[in-house]
């Protein structure tokens, strides 16, 4: 069965993710997850919880930011609480995380989560021997990689169908660091919308902003595979996320609702070219004007890739 995963920026889109039939809400806060669309409070990640399980659809929380020991030291309460509230499952992409819940009883499943490391079979699966339910697949990996490696799973991952990619995450404030040596008193929050551009090539647009983790840039254009959906279900990868960080709003839950369609349309055998390509003209006019949309590392020869 497809599994179609979404982000959520708002308890009102939750539920409209909800009813456009989308199977997974992905939420948590900015503490411990990270690139979230909105850092949630404890009530609303409860209630949020609570409407799910309701309509019969699942949560996961993202824990899947690097812990230094500030924030590790916080790690053992916030499991406690989602415990508590019975969400579904957790990412999580430090092995810390994984340590504390072997520690504390935590009974929550978790999806191992290691953003650009996870880009073999080998590497899902030492952390499925480990107790992971599931991975999340590196953006970067193409699908001929992702052909070879689907016989040796031995658990699902998840792959980006929909949203920004990030391509570089830094500890550092690099941001700040450029305002105080510019001497600038500026917000480097994502709320800005700030972007930085290659030399020579204005029309690149690189999103940057600074959270609790360190600064984030994204790649110059979004990702779109609805017109890929085929190919994937047909080799058995049936997990598909939806991120909507720059995607906001109620274009939002329009283009989840595009992709529970080709889901049902698929697993009923009627999915067609021509519905793929005008699928992929309508999240056209309902994605952001100010953010291109291609198929990222999709059709790359792996061996160009360096």
């Amino acid at each position: 069965m497809i599994e179609v995963i979404a982000t959520a920026e708002s308890i009102d889109q939750a539920e409209a993710l909800l009813a456009a039939g989308i199977d997974t809400l992905y939420i948590g806060e900015e503490m411990f997850g990270l690139r979230l669309p909105t850092s949630f409070s404890r009530e609303e990640q409860r209630t949020i919880t609570e409407k799910a399980h309701e309509a019969g659809k699942k949560v996961t929380v993202a824990l899947n930011g690097i812990m230094h020991p500030e924030k590790m030291k916080k790690v053992p309460e916030y499991l406690s609480f989602l415990e508590d509230i019975k969400v579904d499952q957790i990412t999580v992409g430090d092995p810390g995380v994984v340590f504390v819940m072997q520690r504390d009883g935590i009974g929550i499943p978790y999806i191992y989560d290691g953003e650009t490391l996870v880009t073999s079979s080998r590497q899902i699966n030492f952390w499925a021997k480990r107790g992971a339910i599931g991975a999340v697949l590196a953006r970067e990996v193409p699908f001929e990689e992702m052909k070879a490696m689907k016989d040796n799973l031995m658990v699902p991952a998840e792959v980006l169908v929909y949203g920004a990619t990030c391509i570089h995450q830094s500890k550092r404030p690099l941001l700040q660091n450029y305002y105080n040596f510019t001497k600038n008193d500026e917000s480097t929050g994502k709320e800005r919308g700030l972007f930085i551009s290659e030399p020579k090539k204005e029309e690149t647009h690189y999103s940057i902003y600074e959270d609790s983790h360190g600064t984030h840039i994204f790649a110059d254009n979004d990702v779109n595979l609805i017109g890929e959906l085929d190919k994937l279900h047909g080799h058995h990868y049936t997990k598909w996320k939806l991120d909507g960080i720059y995607a906001p709003g109620e274009n939002f839950v329009k283009v989840a609702k595009l992709f529970v369609e080709a889901r049902e349309k698929l697993e009923s055998g009627i999915w067609s070219s021509e519905q793929a390509q005008k699928a992929i003209e309508q999240i056209e006019t309902l994605h952001p004007e100010n953010r291109g949309l291609d198929i990222g590392f999709f059709d790359l020869d792996p061996d160009e890739i360096k």
